[in-house]
């Protein structure tokens, strides 16, 4: 579910750069991202938004292409695809393109003959030849190429998305490398080849192994299904069907690519700090010559039935029940995207909307809310209900439809559409901070044909929609064809294991680089000198007039603001806290209830929250800055002056009980669970919980009394806003109401790492295809600063991105993983110890070959000169265009005071990154990894499991969900 969410502004301007070339381009007068719009004579659309906080640009290249577009017979398709794109072309990825070519073609027949096999045997056969003719042509493969320009110019978030109608190519880079970063995506985009196929074919597997216990995409499937029946969004899903997977066709891929991958059909979105003269000159002059498709048009399907009457359907799986019920809407770029996503506010805006108040504020359920889906050939409306305990999933569906009533009659107070829109704009500016959030909105418009300037305008139509509009919409909207999706707890059966495919391993190639990637490495840009925070110039140190130290850094951009109320205890000192934190969230006043203070704050556009972790505290507030004096004085009286609710504590008691017990549901939640359990033993932050019984137990008056209590407490303030120094001080004088004198804060019983030096397995049990695991060791190593430059190349080299030592040969050379990484971590604090860890998630008769090879990588750490320049660099330049800005200056800043520095993090690296050699990393690892013993968590079905091959690496030590969760 996306959220477009756009500034006011209008009509259409042209300009001209000032290069040799004159480049039209489209404008929006007022637009606040000043974005450009050009379109080049090839039909390529590029969208250009300047941002120069810091000397990097967010691309996207976006592909108006997605799973709405695959084949019926090779679903799946697009996606595959997108992961193939980082392969290489004919002048990277590869020693020998011209010897490699033939091997290719044959692997592609190959397949398309496989494909049409039935006979098990004759598949095993044909498979193996497969195998035996790509490990020929991974002589001439050079794995991860991609990965090695992407540092090389020391990019960062080099990744890629499909879904249903796009797919996206995402990279982050430094602004001095936008000329060698569009002359490595040209080459991509126009002459990607595809090799490394069966290997990147499994990791694809992989990758939907993990969805499965996702139920999640189950009930995003069968919505789909029921809403559009006899449209692609509902026949097909972006990962595709498990047969497709395992019949693929390079020759329907090379078809798709030519068709779908032409300039006509994509947008380069890029924002951040550059000159935008310069840099659609050189876009043009290295993707012009990239052809126009014939056809880029997009497919045209037969219309949608008539949904007339409610249909239901059932999915079963290991997660906890939900509903989701859905109608069907326009498509994105119609005018009724306005009115749904306003709707969706008035319903679900996350504080003061009908489902906010009258279902999640009362705990009428265990959670409620709804959304617009907005696609390119059709939208949605969907509600979301998960129950409480004892309530049936039919109970939340009159719940949630007591509330369409509630908006179909018109009954929701008269503010609440202002309000929204005040709202919008505050998240608007919110997110114009970020380049990400800029090159998103520019995505979202190219994929569904929305004109920049109907963006652009979205807050001023929607803030001229009226109460009675929307009632009179909803009521023409909400009709009896809608769908219910009921999501039961169960067994799939529908799953099917398949065995791991003989594969033979590929070589990593490290010390290979074509001639591509070494021109690349040695063109000569202007360098970006590194600037680091200074703590004493950057950041002023104030007191307010009862002597509480104030962190004050200007906001000179917008008017937002941040103030922090910091506290150095947590969880770990007093774990009441992390309840009372939710409790005030449901309790109000003697002059105001919960639901008024929700509207309240809703109104002036402002948020509050209590955070606890298990060393720190906060209670921070944030929005616009105009509001802020009114919103601190509501936040202060809220927490002075709360009203116990016994009644409401009782049902936040069963709404936390319900919720512990759907996280042991869930696959992902049960392995923290378990990894916390085996690394800081029984007593860690996801056990450290208050009990039941405890619980049924305690006054809730208890925890109200702890929050009055924090203003007599020793804190620290911090404040990012466009106040003066003296403005803001006066302002928390005047409403932060301290004691005379401040005690001591509870003392931190600190959650410790546990030492693990011997070898062992610790296991638990949950029924899937697939197995998460880790290695986790800590022999009490004490943290170095003078190794922090060490540490950091060598995550870079070893566990890092896809041109790390774990990601080439885990998954580029053996197709084990979809997900695998290993890290080597310093301590949060300087008294703490090291540690290292090893991540994949894998399937189930796979576990052997990932502990074996892991072992070989670790105890005999493959050493490549070049690998290693290429990580360095990668360091290198991404510290030195990285900038420390705004509230984020305050936490780099107690970061560093936890590690007794009085730099950042960053400075310290940097400036002994020159000293950094490869015999540098080879020593460390060899000191602290290779061939130390470890402790094996796993998670998974040991039924499933080769039992014998983990008896022989340690003692087993089994634990159940409730002894890793502790409840």
């Amino acid at each position: 579910m996306k959220i477009k969410l756009f500034i006011t502004i209008c009509a259409v301007a042209f300009g001209l750069s000032a290069q040799a070339k004159d480049y039209k381009y489209e404008t929006v007068p007022g637009d606040m991202m000043k974005t450009r719009i050009y379109t080049l004579d090839n039909g390529l659309k590029v969208y250009l938004s300047v941002n120069a906080e810091k000397p990097r640009i967010q691309t996207y290249i976006a592909v108006r292409t997605g799973s709405k577009n695959d084949p019926a017979e090779t679903t799946g398709l697009a996606h595959y695809l997108e992961h193939l794109m980082f392969k290489g072309t004919k002048q990277f990825g590869t020693n020998n393109a011209a010897a490699e070519a033939p091997l290719l073609a044959e692997i592609e027949q190959r397949y398309e003959a496989y494909r049409k096999l039935t006979d098990p045997q004759a598949r095993k056969q044909a498979y193996h030849e497969i195998d035996s003719v790509s490990q020929l042509a991974a002589k001439y493969f050079i794995p991860n190429e991609y990965d090695k320009l992407m540092a090389a110019i020391g990019a960062d978030g080099t990744n890629a998305y499909t879904s249903n109608d796009v797919t996206c190519y995402t990279e982050d880079i430094p602004s001095n490398e936008i000329e060698n970063w569009a002359k490595i995506q040209a080459d991509r985009f126009q002459n990607m080849v595809i090799r490394g196929f069966h290997t990147e074919l499994e990791a694809v597997y992989e990758e939907y192994n993990i969805s499965l216990t996702k139920d999640s995409r189950k009930l995003f499937a069968a919505i789909s299904k029921m809403l559009y029946p006899n449209h692609p969004y509902g026949l097909q899903t972006t990962l595709g069907s498990q047969e497709h997977l395992k019949n693929p066709s390079i020759t329907n891929i090379k078809n798709y690519f030519n068709k779908w991958y032409r300039p006509n059909n994509v947008a380069i979105c890029m924002a951040g700090d550059f000159d935008p003269d310069k840099t659609i000159a050189i876009i043009d002059k290295y993707f012009s010559g990239w052809k126009p498709g014939a056809d880029v048009r997009q497919p045209v399907f037969p219309a949608l039935p008539a949904l007339t009457q409610p249909k239901d359907t059932t999915v079963v799986g290991p997660e906890a029940e939900q509903i989701w019920i859905g109608w069907r809407a326009k498509k994105a770029n119609e005018l009724q995207a306005d009115t749904l996503q306003l709707m969706e506010d008035v319903l679900s805006n996350g504080r003061a909307g009908l489902f906010d108040l009258n279902l999640n504020q009362t705990m009428k359920v265990q959670r409620a809310s709804a959304g617009s889906q907005l696609m390119h050939d059709h939208g949605g409306f969907i509600l979301f209900g998960t129950p409480k305990q004892g309530q049936s999933l039919d109970e939340v569906k009159n719940l949630m439809f007591a509330q369409i009533d509630k908006l179909k009659k018109g009954e929701f107070p008269d503010n609440l559409l202002p309000s929204i829109v005040n709202n919008k704009k505050r998240n608007y500016y919110q997110r114009l901070e970020y380049n990400e959030a800029r090159a998103d909105m520019f995505v979202d418009a190219f994929i569904d044909e929305i004109d920049w300037k109907d963006e652009v305008n979205y807050l001023d139509r929607i803030s001229k929609i009226t109460k009675q509009q929307l009632v009179d919409f909803a009521n023409r909207f909400f009709t009896d064809g809608y769908v219910t999706i009921y999501k039961r707890q169960g067994v799939d059966s529908t799953q099917k294991k398949i065995d791991k495919p003989a594969i033979t391993p590929i070589p990593a190639n490290r010390d290979q680089m074509s001639q591509f990637v070494k021109d690349i490495q040695n063109s000569q840009v202007e360098p970006i000198h590194p600037k680091f925070v200074d703590f004493k110039k950057d950041m002023a140190t104030l007191k307010t007039k009862k002597q509480l130290p104030l962190y004050y850094i200007k906001n000179q951009d917008n008017g937002l603001f941040e103030l922090v109320f910091y506290y150095d205890f947590g969880k770990s000192a007093d774990n009441r806290y992390d309840i009372a934190s939710d409790y005030i969230d449901y309790l109000g006043t003697d002059k105001l209830s919960a639901a008024e203070l929700k509207q309240k704050f809703y109104e002036l556009a402002c948020d509050w929250n209590v955070s606890v972790s298990g060393e720190t505290m906060s209670v921070s507030l944030y929005g616009l800055s105009e509001n802020m004096s009114q919103a601190l004085a509501l936040m202060e009286n809220l927490i002075q002056n709360a009203k116990v609710d016994k009644e409401a504590y009782d049902n936040m008691v069963n709404l936390i009980l319900k919720r512990r017990g759907d996280s042991k549901k869930r696959q992902e939640s049960v392995f923290n669970a378990l990894y916390n359990y085996g690394t800081y033993g029984p007593r860690n932050a996801m056990r450290d919980v208050m009990s039941e019984q405890q619980l049924k137990e305690t006054n809730p008056e208890v925890f109200i009394d702890l929050l009055k209590g924090l203003n007599g407490l020793k804190h620290r303030v911090a404040y990012y806003g466009p106040m003066s120094e003296k403005e803001i001080v006066s302002v928390i004088d005047k409403n932060h109401k301290t004691t005379k004198k401040l005690a001591d804060v509870p003392q931190n019983k600190p959650y410790l790492r546990e030492i693990a030096n011997k070898n062992e397995v610790m296991i638990a049990p949950y029924d899937a295809k697939n197995i998460y695991m880790r290695q986790y060791h800590n022999e009490g190593r004490s943290w170095n600063p003078e190794e922090a430059a060490v540490l950091d190349v060598f995550n870079e080299y070893f566990g890092g991105g896809m041109n790390g030592i774990v990601f080439q040969e885990m998954r580029e050379a053996r197709g084990l993983a979809y997900n695998a990484y290993a890290r080597y971590y310093i301590p949060a604090n300087k008294d703490r110890k090291e540690s290292f860890m090893t991540h994949i998630i894998t399937q189930n008769d796979k576990m052997v070959d990932c502990v074996n090879h892991f072992h070989e990588i670790l105890n005999e750490m493959p050493a490549s000169e070049t690998a290693f320049q290429i990580a360095k660099d990668a360091v290198t330049k991404r510290l030195a265009s990285e900038r420390t800005t705004k509230s984020s200056i305050f936490y780099s800043y107690l970061t560093s005071e936890r590690l007794g520095l009085d730099i950042s993090t960053n400075e310290l690296v940097y400036k002994n990154l020159d000293k950094v050699q490869l015999k540098d990393i080879v020593k460390f690892e060899k000191e602290t990894m290779a061939n130390k013993p470890c402790r094996y968590i796993i998670l998974g079905d040991e039924k499933q499991l080769d039992m014998k091959f983990l008896e022989n690496l340690g003692p087993i030590k089994r634990l159940t969900v409730e002894e890793v969760f502790g409840y």
